[in-house]
């Protein structure tokens, strides 16, 4: 990604007077709301710069989501089916939604009570339905929502959510900018296969994430259907609607190449788009095998994002970028993607390692090496400005220490290691040993020392967690 980061979201905990109220009015229907043995799932997961977003008590495991938007993209009506399995009794749990009118919740095909609270549900299944929901039982609930879909303001001032253009619209979500277009445990511990169908006018596109298994048109409207098989957290789904221009290809392997391309940047974007096979193949020798089942990019208008995003399988660009730009959100397909933040505090893997990516293929293939991309940024004072292990808040997760200070801390573990060969099988190990999963800085201070023998302690309070500039040593 490039630069962009979130403020947090508030939310109460209901009363039960106020549920039977809001039930009432959202599914008309009455519920037995009898005493169950579980206890709530907590209302957030504690994050250290977002501790209310997420939600406890249960993983989701898939998303099924519909979407019908209007010919403007200002409107949509959408239903998620949402299959999650319980971490504990379960007698309430939470979803993150913001703004839109939710209609009807159900769980295990029952009427459930609702409150809302700002972008907080909390939905309490009937007696019958709660006393089944144990540790380890899998539930499937049903959202029926519909409304203007919210633009999000973050607290570094980007905005992210759904983002209207002048071709449709692009939904982004690094870090909360998701819960703006549907309902979900919205922190990246919590990943998820998906399933996406969004009904358009006939004319217009919908790509996703994953590969497209289905497009229909009736009654002057169309349907894309895709389909995310891999674990993704909710902050790198996406979904651009508009006039784009379609195109599938093939990388090594016949991994599929799929591309959506604004057709009044198309001719621009074509030579950098036309390099992703070989970019994917570079990084396959460098960071080993491509984690998902298809690559690409969806490339917009200039100005219809304020940034780049590593959106999974496919990254969002703002305009054609240039090769370098190419690199970095692909490189996170490997470091951010597949192996994800425990927490936003852990960004700094993201963002420290794809920068990283940047450096080595300069050094492979423009003759900068390495250690001069250090020295600039080592110069820099930018990237001297706080810990990249520990930005002070919301705003400062993608200011320059996260990118620049953390590629700094990967070639130092490089320089200390001495040994070019071993460090490239860290370096491929990492995302090998976590594919698919969450990990925090302690997870890659634990492999890091095992895979390299040494002990990290010095390195990491000089480079990673200390307060200024170290002398270069």
């Amino acid at each position: 990604m490039h630069q962009q980061t979130a403020a947090a979201v508030r939310r109460t905990v209901p009363g039960l007077a106020l549920l039977v109220a809001v039930l009432t009015l959202v599914s008309g229907c009455s519920v037995d709301l009898g005493g169950s043995a579980g206890t709530p799932g907590a209302a957030g997961m504690r994050d250290p710069y977002f501790p209310r977003l997420g939600n406890g008590g249960y993983d989701v495991t898939h998303y099924d989501l519909s979407l019908d938007v209007d010919p403007t993209a200002a409107r949509l009506s959408g239903t998620a089916v949402i299959t999650a399995r319980a971490t504990q009794d379960l007698s309430a749990f939470n979803l993150d939604l913001a703004g839109l009118e939710v209609r009807s919740v159900t769980v295990e095909g029952r009427p459930a009570a609702v409150n809302r609270a700002g972008s907080e549900l909390t939905l309490r299944p009937d007696r019958a339905v709660a006393d089944r929901l144990r540790t380890g039982s899998s539930f499937r609930t049903v959202v029926s929502y519909a409304g203007p879909p919210r633009t999000v303001t973050d607290a570094d001032g980007s905005e992210e959510g759904w983002l209207r253009t002048t071709n449709g619209a692009v939904a982004l979500g690094e870090p909360a900018g998701s819960m703006a277009w549907f309902p979900g445990n919205h922190h990246p511990a919590d990943k998820a296969s998906y399933d996406l169908r969004v009904t358009v006018p006939e004319g217009r596109s919908a790509v996703s994430n994953g590969e497209l298994a289905s497009r229909r048109t009736t009654g002057g409207r169309t349907t894309f259907h895709w389909r995310t098989r891999e674990p993704m957290a909710s902050y790198l789904a996406t979904v651009v609607v508009g006039r784009y221009t379609v195109r599938e290809s093939a990388a090594g392997g016949g991994l599929p190449v799929i591309t959506a391309v604004a057709p009044d940047v198309d001719g621009a974007s074509a030579g950098v788009l036309a390099r992703i096979p070989e970019v994917i193949a570079w990084g396959e020798k460098r960071f080993g095998p491509y984690p998902f089942s298809s690559a690409g990019a969806v490339v917009g208008r200039r100005g219809d994002a304020g940034y780049a995003l590593e959106t999974q399988n496919r990254p969002f660009f703002p305009g054609p970028p240039d090769t370098g730009l190419l690199v970095h959100e692909l490189a996170h397909q490997w470091f951010g993607n597949s192996v994800t933040p425990a927490s936003w505090r852990d960004m700094w893997l993201n963002e420290g390692f794809a920068t990283y990516a940047e450096w080595l293929w300069s050094a492979d293939h423009d003759g900068v090496p390495v250690a001069e991309s250090f020295d600039r940024a080592y110069a820099d004072e930018a990237n001297w400005a706080f810990p990249a292990s520990r930005p002070p808040g919301p705003a400062d997760l993608s200011r320059p220490p996260v990118y620049g200070r953390g590629a700094m801390v990967v070639h130092r573990i490089r320089l200390e290691m001495d040994d070019d060969e071993a460090f490239f099988r860290l370096l491929k190990g990492w995302p090998t040993a976590h594919r698919h999963g969450n990990a925090s800085t302690a997870d890659f201070t634990a492999y890091a020392e095992k895979a390299s023998g040494l002990d990290l302690t010095e390195l990491w309070d000089t480079w990673l967690h200390g307060g200024s500039r170290p002398a270069r040593g």
